[in-house]
Parts: C-alpha cells; sequence; structure tokens
C-alpha cells in the first residue's frame, strides 16, 4: 500500500483490489445486497478489516433506500426523564442495527423544526418526537409526507394519525391528588416550565404540551370531585429556570391563602422547588408537603425521601423503538397507541397540613 492510501480512508476499490474481485463484487458484498458467493463475500470482508475500511452512509443509503439511522428529537435534555427515555430508544435501536441522531430543542418549536429539517436531510429511517408544542405542527406533517414512520413519545397531537407511547398521567396525577386531599389539604399548588403566554393560569388556557396538560388536569379532576375551587395563583406556569421557579413558590407561600402543598411537574422543577424551600427556611412535610413527577436515584436519599408520580421512562423508550421497528418491517392499517402504567410512590414528604396538625 502506497503512503498516500495509508494516510486516507480505505475505499470500496481498495477493498476489491485486496480480495482480487471486481469493484461490483465488492460493494455488493459490504453493501449486504444483489447475488454474491459466500467465498467472494468473505474475502472482500477480510479485506475490509484488514484495510480498515469504514463504509461511506451516504452511498449505502442510495444503495439500499435505509440510512440505517433513526432521528430522535426530545425537549430538554438536562431533563433524566428524557436521558432515561433515550437510553431506553438507543439500547433498543442499537441491537437491531440502528444509530441514533439525537437533536434537543430546548421545548421550542422553532428549534424542533430545524430539528426535522436537518433530520430529513440526514435520509434517517424513521423519527421519535417529543413534540414541543401542539400548536406547531407543519413540519411534523412534512416528516410524514416523506413516508417514513413517526413516533410520538410522551406526548400527543389532536388530528395527527401517529404511533405514540405515553403513560396515564392524567390518572396518576388524580390518584397523587387525591391522596393530598385525604389528608386535609385543600389548597394545592402546581408549578411547570411549561411555556404559557402568562405565568398565571386560567381555566380557558389551552396549554400546548398534551403531557402538562394531563397532569394539570388530573389535579383538577381530583379537585373537582371534592369540591375545591382552586384559586389560579396556584397554578405557576412559564418556570423555565431557577430563578422562575423560586419566584413561583416565594410568590404562593406569601399569598394569605398560600397552598399547603405542592407538586412540581417533573424533577428538574421539583429540585428547584426544593432548594427555595430550603431557603426560605420552609420545613418538607411540616411547613408544607411536597411531591414530584418522576422518580430520580435522589429522589429516596434526600431528607426526607420524595414521594413521587413515578414513570417507567426508560421502558417508554423500549416500546418507541419496538414501534419505529415494526413500522419500518412493514406498515400496518391505523396508528397505535402504547399506554403504559406509571405508579404513585408514597415517602416522607406528604404528611397532613400544618393547621391539622397543630389542632390535633
Amino acid at each position: 500500500m502506497s503512503e498516500t492510501q495509508a494516510r486516507r480512508p480505505a475505499t470500496v476499490a481498495d477493498v476489491a483490489r485486496a480480495a482480487k474481485v471486481s469493484k461490483a463484487q465488492a460493494a455488493r458484498a459490504l453493501g449486504g445486497y444483489g447475488a454474491v458467493s459466500e467465498a467472494v463475500r468473505q474475502k472482500v470482508l477480510d479485506a475490509a478489516d484488514a484495510l480498515a475500511y469504514r463504509p461511506n452512509a451516504l452511498a449505502r443509503s442510495m444503495n439500499t433506500g435505509r440510512s440505517q439511522t433513526i432521528g430522535v428529537v426530545i425537549g430538554d435534555v438536562e431533563n433524566p426523564f428524557f436521558g432515561l427515555a433515550t437510553r431506553g430508544l438507543s439500547d433498543t435501536l442499537r441491537d437491531q442495527g440502528y444509530d441514533v441522531v439525537l437533536a434537543n430543542t430546548g421545548e421550542r418549536p422553532d428549534v424542533e423544526q430545524d430539528a426535522v429539517r436537518v433530520m430529513l436531510d440526514k435520509r434517517v429511517d424513521g423519527l421519535v418526537v417529543s413534540p414541543a408544542s401542539s400548536a406547531s405542527t407543519d413540519h411534523l406533517r412534512t416528516f410524514l409526507d416523506s413516508e417514513r414512520p413517526l413516533v410520538f413519545l410522551d406526548r400527543l397531537i389532536e388530528g395527527l394519525d401517529v404511533d405514540a407511547v405515553t403513560v396515564n398521567l392524567r390518572g396518576l396525577a388524580q390518584q397523587a391528588t387525591q391522596g393530598l386531599v385525604s389528608l386535609g389539604h385543600r389548597r394545592i399548588g402546581f408549578i411547570s416550565s411549561i411555556t404559557a403566554p402568562t405565568s398565571g393560569y386560567s381555566p380557558d388556557l389551552a396549554l400546548t404540551n398534551s403531557s402538562v396538560a394531563e397532569r394539570l388536569g388530573g389535579i383538577l379532576d381530583a379537585c373537582r370531585e371534592a369540591n375545591i375551587v382552586v384559586d389560579p395563583a396556584w397554578i405557576q406556569l412559564n418556570a423555565h429556570t431557577p430563578s422562575a421557579v423560586a419566584a413561583a413558590v416565594e410568590g404562593m407561600l406569601s399569598s394569605a391563602e398560600r397552598p399547603t402543598a405542592l407538586i412540581a411537574s417533573d424533577s428538574v422543577v421539583g429540585l428547584e422547588v426544593l432548594t427555595t424551600l430550603r431557603r426560605l427556611g420552609r420545613a418538607v412535610p411540616s411547613d408544607v408537603s411536597f411531591l414530584m413527577f418522576d422518580d430520580m436515584p435522589w429522589s429516596s436519599l434526600v431528607s426526607p425521601p420524595i414521594s413521587v408520580i413515578s414513570q417507567p421512562a426508560y421502558d417508554m423508550g423500549v416500546v418507541a423503538a419496538k414501534t419505529l421497528l415494526e413500522r419500518l418491517a412493514g406498515p400496518r392499517p391505523t396508528a397505535v397507541h402504547h399506554v403504559l402504567e406509571g405508579q404513585v410512590i408514597h415517602r416522607d414528604s406528604v404528611s397532613v397540613p400544618a393547621a391539622l396538625s397543630t389542632s390535633n
């Protein structure tokens, strides 16, 4: 081999020359398509191994119609929920010979639109998306028009007939809130990072994230059945940053009708709520009860251990990957919605309201 060849990546022509076969035979053996004898295939593979040959992904996709890559577009890479779900996806897809191309949107629809365009340009074989907003769908419809499979993770968009994997969040939220009500809580606060026109809440506000809408819907269902009139000030949205979470907590706890229990919409918000409560000198649960969505390793290690609404995030990723692989194997007439089971895990961060505890 010449010095020039040693410096540059090996090509199909180099492999063919080393294996003493035609370039067409080498291409078929390396690409796994067309007719080639077992003896020739083995000679080509041995030569490719000796030359450290790596296939050109674009050329392979043009020959086979498949890139062996799957696009995954998630809302927040810093949220451990998405980390676990993505791991479930990548573990399952890797076992089937697929690579994952990951994009993080920061829950911004414009970034999601760009990410989906990039996935189309990269010729991914399929796409898994956690849609940032149900109000922005043109880019998702464009992907569907490409006749490649699309699976929604954690969220739904009404009007799009797409496979999806979610958890029964509304039922879980209702169950957890019923537990608070049974202890005597009548003022229950909810804090979420979801983007909304204002940080406050009104009953006619249409939330564009179905996952958060389900969480809040379950809380309101439980309050409604207990004849609890929910003060809109107890529902705080747009808590995107630590300072925004702190402002939401401080605002609620400084009001005359302050909540006796707080629910965080995810573990990222939850950690900031706990940080703020500690800074304010508010003890959990003697001053305020607290629970959050998603069970993280630290949830059971802090003092007191945190009550949580747990989602099977890793399993959601596995099911989403398997659903996509099934679509790649052959079309199905209708979309499938997989609803996985979560659970409410009771620990020590919830107790009776302080007023009731003092009176007993």
